[in-house]
């Protein structure tokens, strides 16, 4: 099977998950009490008030035909309105996403920047004190989340040093401490996939044919170990997105990014279903984008790799 029909056909398979996540979040948005409308109305607003904004908003519908109606919509690019603002909900999220893309795209590329080198220098430098120092950064990384990180970084950086606002998204300070903060706790998890894959592919039988036939020991680890021991970091890169995402929606509200994140936070808060709706659909569409994209860049890592 070609590469093109593989995607092809891993997008027409997106298909009906999409329509079930779309199901699942419709239900779960429904599921806390109250009602947007207990917002909108006006102090002690009478019965005919709080019906006119149900039967306005469509709330007053069964629910089967609020999904329908807002399912529809949505396979016709129209998101909905926001309750709260008025304004379409996919411009509101459009308008907030650059926001969010720009640090997690950013300590996206970190995580790995910092991940490959110190897998594959503590596999090459096994049982020996870099391999110790390694671990050890693995070790902190793992134990703290990235919003403790990030309000670290805040307490250092922006409080005892200055050198940095606390808040906001205009400057290249507080670019780089969401997405360093991002890549610091995602890397450690990375490098220490990358070393266990690396100490077992450095004992392939192919790897010792290489040395024996004069290769340098850099032309072995790159052309050769590395490529292979790349493989597993390639099969994470998708579950890595969800996580990028969750954490980024965490680390908006630390650094008060006005980004996605933050948007679905004050949505959830503000009882607006139509923003939370789209944002979460958007966010599930872009896990299974990347679940794919991961199965594609296989094929990049590992030509022999056949798609059937």
């Amino acid at each position: 099977m070609k590469l093109y029909q593989y995607v092809a056909r891993g997008l027409v398979a997106m298909i009906p998950k999409l329509l079930l996540v779309s199901g699942v979040v419709f239900l779960l948005i429904q599921l806390p009490p109250g009602s947007p409308v207990d917002l909108l109305a006006p102090p002690r607003a009478g019965p005919e008030v709080i019906a006119e904004l149900t039967q306005k908003y469509g709330l007053d519908e069964p629910l089967y035909v609020q999904y329908l109606t807002w399912l529809t919509n949505v396979l016709q690019g129209d998101f909905g309105t926001s309750i709260k603002t008025g304004k379409p909900v996919l411009e509101m999220i459009l308008a907030r996403l650059p926001i969010t893309l720009r640090f997690t795209t950013l300590g996206l590329v970190l995580m790995y920047l910092i991940a490959i080198p110190v897998g594959v220098v503590s596999a090459l430098r096994q049982n020996t004190w870099i391999d110790y120092v390694s671990m050890g950064f693995v070790l902190l990384g793992v134990s703290f989340p990235a919003f403790w990180i990030g309000i670290l970084f805040l307490i250092i950086f922006g409080i005892q040093l200055e050198w940095v606002a606390i808040a906001g998204y205009g400057t290249l300070g507080l670019l780089l401490m969401p997405a360093i903060a991002l890549a610091l706790r995602g890397s450690a998890v990375e490098a220490r996939v990358i070393r266990s894959s690396m100490v077992e592919t450095m004992q392939e039988t192919y790897i010792q044919v290489a040395r024996a036939n004069g290769l340098s020991n850099r032309s072995v680890v790159l052309k050769h170990a590395l490529r292979n021991a790349i493989l597993p970091v390639v099969t994470l890169l998708g579950l890595r997105l969800g996580w990028v995402i969750a954490s980024g929606v965490v680390l908006e509200i630390v650094f008060s990014r006005p980004g996605v994140g933050r948007l679905m936070v004050n949505s959830i808060f503000g009882r607006d279903y139509p923003v939370v709706q789209g944002i979460l659909l958007i966010l599930a569409a872009a896990i299974m984008f990347g679940n794919l994209l991961a199965d594609v860049l296989y094929s990049v890592a590992d030509p022999r790799i056949r798609y059937d």
